[in-house]
This record gives structure tokens, sequence and C-alpha cells, in this order.
């Protein structure tokens, strides 16, 4: 689906949140939608109180305000709620940039979304029939859509050959909303996908994930219910 250009202008910046009424994060710690948006609220330390979601069990709460009941969700203290991963990146982003993740080194932000498009139309299309074919119907051979998905990583491992990232040597938007996909994606089949002559993909996948960034994005947490302590992230510094 197209992302459109209006929601990228900077939001109103939100008065400091106290404990209380700190934005309330639904989230699963494996999902790789959850996963971007985490990247985002923790590089721009905005804080939330997290709510870990069991997808099979998921809370009436965010049930309640996001009927279409998938991660992540985010609640902000005026009671406002988004509910696709990259609003959430976006209005972190506009919230606080340190590491300027919306103006990236060479291209536009424009060029990024379009990328990111991308991901989230084709390439998830291949990745959720190459890693779960028995949900689909129409999947007779599951390495075909293995082939289709390798076809657009090796584009973008044409593009890492000239960059440190995807657009530039420091990370931007389009990095952090790309990884957890690629991730996931070389998880399926790891001895395939690292067989494959995409040295400097490889490179990037495996500089992201050792990342502290990333790293912190994936603490554990218990799953949540209704009076259930919850935790702050990311972590207070």
């Amino acid at each position: 689906m197209a992302i459109s250009l209006a929601r990228l202008a900077p939001n109103q910046p939100l008065r400091k949140a106290m404990p209380d009424t700190l934005p309330v994060l639904y989230s699963f710690r494996r999902c790789p939608y959850a996963m971007r948006a985490r990247l985002a609220l923790s590089i721009s330390r905005q804080h939330c109180a997290l709510r870990e979601v069991v997808l099979r069990d998921k809370p009436a709460e965010m049930i309640e305000i996001s009927p279409k009941a998938t991660v992540p969700v985010l609640q902000l203290p005026q009671g406002n709620v988004l509910e696709e991963s990259l609003d959430i990146m976006l209005w972190a982003l506009n919230q606080n940039d340190p590491d300027h993740w919306l103006s990236p080194q060479h291209g536009t932000l424009s060029e990024m979304t379009t990328l990111i498009d991308r991901n989230d139309g084709p390439f998830k299309h291949h990745l959720d029939r190459y890693k779960y074919p028995h949900r689909y119907d129409d999947v007779t051979d599951a390495t075909e859509h293995r082939q289709a998905g390798f076809h657009i990583l090796t584009e973008l491992n044409d593009q890492l050959a000239k960059t440190d990232q995807l657009f530039g040597d420091r990370i931007s938007l389009a990095d952090a909303a790309l990884v957890p996909f690629i991730r996931q994606f070389a998880n399926t089949d790891r001895d395939w996908f690292d067989a494959q002559p995409l040295a400097d993909l490889q490179r990037w996948l495996a500089g992201h994930l050792a990342s502290p960034l990333f790293e912190g994005i994936m603490t554990k947490y218990p799953a949540w219910q209704a009076g259930d302590e919850e935790p702050v992230f990311p972590l207070p510094a």
C-alpha cells in the first residue's frame, strides 16, 4: 500500500509525558512491524508503557482501541491511536530525530518511503509465502517465492555495495524499516541465505543485528494482562 506523503508532515510536539501519562505501546517481540516501531521509539527516546501481546490471546483493551487487532498499536496520552508501524516510526522521529533518520545522507524521504513500500508490498508477499506456505492455498512451491524475494534482495545488495547503509553511510529510516523483514527472510533458512552471493546485504544485516540498538529492542517481557505492571520502553537512560 502506498504511503501518503501527507502523513509525513511533522506532528505538533507532545508535552513531556510523566510516568502516569506515557503513551501505551502494544507490541509483540518477534513481529517485524513491531520491531521497526520499537527501533524508532528507542532511537528517539520516546518512552512508552509497554504491553507485550500474545497473538493467540490478544487483550480486549487493544482490540477496543484498534479493532484490526494487529501489532504494533500506540495510544497517545491525548487518546489518539496509531495503528500502523510506519506511522509510529514517523510520529516518534518527528518528536525527536537525534540521528537524522528522516534526513538521509543520500536521497530523499520520498525515495526512502518508496523503498519501504516495495518491502511492505512485493517483498512481504513473497516472504509470507516462503516462510508460511501452509497458510496459502495457492502456494505449491515455496522456493518460487524464495527466489522472487531473493531477486529483490539482490537489488538491495547492489545498493549496499556503494554505501554502508541503504541511503548513505549512516542509518536512516529505510534501514530500520527493512531490517526486521530481511532478518525474518534470512532466518527462514539461514544456511541457504548465508550461501547466497549477497555479501553486502549480509554484512549490513549482521551489523544491525549485533548493534546495541537492535539488541535493546529485543529484550523479552512477560505477556501483559490488565492490572499488570507495565515496563517502560525504552529503558530510561
